[in-house]
């Protein structure tokens, strides 16, 4: 395949030597067959037409056959001598007749099902009947918008753009990618890519074809349980289908089948896919999904493919995904587009080229020049999409003048009323890339028993040193003052992440705060204020300490992470100085905070995570860990150190965990977590050196997988020699509710688990739920029953959450 650097200054130089080829691609009414093929005949050569049926392509001088199609039209063959000068060579496609007159219908089925069985008893030879090969890609995307709302979530809808109007290109991107296969193994290195107005920014340079050899295909998050194949083994179960006709190609039959889902509300295809006779392989799809298809986010969704003859197998050569959405006032509509070329079918790889690292981009990729652009993509631009990169490529240069800068900052530091209420703002100065988060104003004024009324003003100061680097250092300047009990406390915290391979963080923070037990602060502020307030159960239990803090962290590669830190804490007992409510429930009174005698404490604490076969993504300046299909593994130890700088703790703590997240598929989705720790010895360990578990006593569900939702706070802490726990989650994803009549058009999923704790000490906790979750996309709803032989009792009880939130609360 030819290299960038190869096309740069040997193959442009020569391009006056070489013939252009254009035209137009239509039917026989003249209008335009969008994203038609063009290939020339005996090669894998090719390209591809725009939007409006345009193409044009590059060839030496010489006599060739040029072939153009389009799924649903019969193909078209001109021969043209290529010679210094351009040239026009237009097709009209005559629409595809099919014919019936061979079919032959046995005991009233129709043909189509013995074509599809035949076609699924093939599919294991075609799935992978390329073992090796490598090809040039070339992706592009476009996303309009039909029309929006003036204001979305109290805020005014600006895509800051300068222009006014509800239709425009919202998104434009281009992408050439070279795509390398050896088996199960695959590497893609972007040699160049584009988007429109951010010349900082990388484009969707992962190609992916959907193979429909696959019985179950995954379409990112459309739907997490994924779609059946229309050949699935056991397809036949879900589909119903017609044979349409056929027709012949390269003196080829052609099955054309109509296929339609049997059931509503399961997740199928409707739509043609072609099969060629004899042979049993897909030669085309024209396919598409609906909402009630159970697909999420996206309102239809439709997918066209075409394969090519390459020797003896068939390779892809075009797909193209046509999304439809309207969400929120939102209607968007657009393509993304797959063309496949230079295909090299015996490649010799290098040993080791294929690592962990799955998509590379290469240095200087987002940097190529619009003279490049010219010749190095497939696809004539559309008119719309010239004028777009003109106009925010203009734009973003614009935005680089430092008056332009001021008046954009002067905008968006416009303070939000509901904003700095409700979610908190950000203030920014974009010349010195700097910003300034202030929280929500529920957050900053607060109360409890303790303190009483509370103010807690902590700004998010960031300063980015590149616009693209990870390179950034954060202040966080705290302020606390406590009404009730006449308490300041301040304290300062400083992160530098850095790292241009893997991402490192050192972080330093000090002063004088205020702690909950679990330092992992399992309560809220704002949920406690309510539930003190309101419902009088003071829930939250705090102490003070003078402290200093240093930590390290770094990922290192393979998909190991270390951490370190060592902390002192001067700890002191705070008790409760209010007894203020909204209201005075009979047979219901707070309860004093937790007992603790002044000590210090110095500890220190090494970490390790780890998941096996861990898959990278390196941009030029970093690289970035995107996970792998094996469960992350994770071991810390803490030692309290006794006698140093004057601390009373002495004790060892250890804790292993292992989490993974299964994609059963069409079964759901299976996610856990587990947990085996304890204390080597326990000599000298106070209440915030125990060994503590997200409880929950509140209505709003805490963290899944990480929490109890019933336990109550601090009842099961301690610190026992071995101590473990289990949190399991099955998300059916739709999975026996699309069987519901009337529940099924709802679209929501149930889910059910355990939580599980076991001490040493012969303790038991354990915890079963089911719920509904993907309410409105966004609420989840859970009963859940509590069993213990501690003296607490047993518990039920229903809980609410938004696990989009719970998510961002974990992170």
């Amino acid at each position: 395949m030819r290299t960038l650097i190869f096309l740069h200054f040997f193959i442009l130089p020569i391009f006056s030597f070489a013939g252009k080829i254009s035209g137009k691609i239509t039917d026989q009414n003249n209008q335009p067959l969008s994203f038609s093929s063009i290939l020339v005949k005996g090669t894998l050569k090719g390209t591809s037409a725009n939007v409006k049926g345009e193409y044009s392509i590059m060839l030496d001088p010489g006599t060739y056959t040029l072939v153009a199609q389009h799924v649903g039209y019969r193909s078209l063959e001109k021969t043209v001598t290529v010679t210094n000068s351009d040239q026009q060579v237009d097709f009209a496609l005559p629409e595809q007749q099919y014919d019936l007159g061979n079919v032959v219908v046995k005991q009233g089925e129709d043909p189509a099902y013995e074509i599809i069985r035949n076609t699924i008893k093939k599919k294991p030879d075609y799935e992978n009947e390329i073992k090796k090969y490598q090809a040039e890609v070339y992706a592009k995307g476009q996303l309009k918008v039909r029309d929006h709302p003036n204001k979305f979530m109290g805020q005014k809808v600006d895509f800051e753009d300068g222009d006014t109007s509800k239709k425009k290109v919202l998104f434009l991107s281009e992408t050439v990618a070279k795509l390398s296969v050896d088996g199960n193994k695959q590497k893609i290195e972007v040699l160049s890519t584009k988007v429109s107005g951010n010349s900082d920014a990388f484009g969707f340079s992962g190609p992916q074809v959907f193979s429909f050899y696959q019985d179950n295909i995954m379409l990112g998050n459309l739907n997490p349980r994924g779609f059946i194949s229309p050949i699935a083994i056991g397809a036949l179960n879900f589909y119903n289908y017609k044979l349409e006709g056929t027709f012949f190609e390269n003196n080829q039959m052609i099955n054309r089948i109509r296929v339609a889902p049997k059931r509503k509300y399961e997740p199928l295809f409707n739509g043609y896919i072609n099969i060629i006779e004899n042979e049993w392989r897909v030669h085309s799809v024209q396919l598409i999904l609906y909402k009630e298809n159970q697909m999420q986010f996206v309102d239809t969704l439709r997918i066209e493919q075409l394969y090519v003859p390459a020797g003896n197998v068939w390779t892809i050569k075009q797909q193209t995904i046509y999304p439809a959405i309207k969400m929120f006032g939102f209607d968007m509509h657009g393509y993304f587009l797959q063309v496949y070329d230079d295909f090299n079918l015996n490649p010799v790889f290098a040993k080791g080229f294929f690592d962990n690292t799955i998509l590379k981009y290469n240095d200087s990729s987002n940097k190529k020049p619009a003279s490049y652009w010219d010749t190095a993509r497939p696809v004539p631009l559309l008119e719309e999409e010239v004028k777009d990169y003109q106009k925010k490529d203009s734009l973003e240069v614009a935005r680089q003048d430092p008056k332009y800068l001021d008046s954009l900052d002067r905008k968006r530091n416009q303070p939000n009323v509901m904003g700095l209420i409700t979610t908190g703002q950000t203030f920014g100065k974009e010349k010195q890339l700097l910003t300034v988060s202030v929280d929500a104003l529920l957050d900053i004024v607060n109360y409890n028993t303790m303190e009483g009324a509370v103010i807690n003003f902590a700004p998010q100061i960031v300063k980015r040193f590149s616009k693209t680097g990870r390179k950034r250092l954060a202040i966080i300047p705290s302020i606390r003052y406590g009404f009730s009990n006449q308490r300041f406390n301040s304290h300062l915290t400083t992160a530098y992440t850095f790292g241009k391979k893997y991402s490192s963080t050192v972080s330093l923070s000090g002063g004088r705060r205020v702690y909950q037990f679990d330092n992992n602060n399992p309560i809220l502020p704002r949920t406690n204020t309510i539930s003190t307030l309101y419902y009088e159960r003071n829930y939250l239990k705090l102490y003070e300490a003078a402290y200093m803090r240093a930590a390290y962290s770094a990922g290192i590669g393979e998909g190991f992470t270390i951490g370190a830190n060592v902390q002192f804490q001067d700890r002191s007992q705070m008790v409760n100085t209010t007894d203020y409510k909204w209201r005075d429930l009979e047979d219901r009174f707070f309860t004093p905070n937790l007992p603790l005698p002044r000590h210090q404490a110095l500890q220190a604490t090494f970490s390790v995570t780890w998941q096996p076969g861990a898959r990278y993504i390196e941009m030029p300046d970093r690289k970035i860990n995107i996970g792998s299909r094996y469960p992350t593994l994770s071991f810390a130890y803490t030692h309290g150190i006794k006698g140093l700088a004057g601390s009373d703790v002495d004790f060892s703590r250890w804790q292993f965990v292992v989490n993974d997240d299964i994609n059963l598929k069409l079964l759901g989705r299976l996610s856990y977590r587990a947990t085996a720790g304890g204390f080597i010895h326990s000599k000298s360990a106070y209440l915030p050196d125990y060994q503590h578990y997200l409880a929950n006593q509140y209505n709003a569900a805490s963290r899944y997988l990480q929490s109890f939702q019933l336990m109550p706070f601090y009842t099961f802490s301690n610190t026992q020699r071995l101590s473990t726990t289990a949190h399991i989650e099955y998300h059916l994803n739709g999975l026996l509710t699309n069987k519901i009549p009337g529940f099924k058009k709802l679209n929501w999923f149930l889910v059910t688990g355990s939580n599980l704790l076991y001490l040493n000490n012969g303790t038991y906790y354990t915890e079963a739920f089911v719920g509904v979750e993907n309410i409105l996309k966004v609420f989840r709803i859970d009963y859940v029953r509590s069993f213990t032989n501690h003296a607490s009792g047993n518990n039920s009880g229903i809980r609410f959450s938004v696990p989009v939130i719970l998510r961002g609360e974990e992170h």
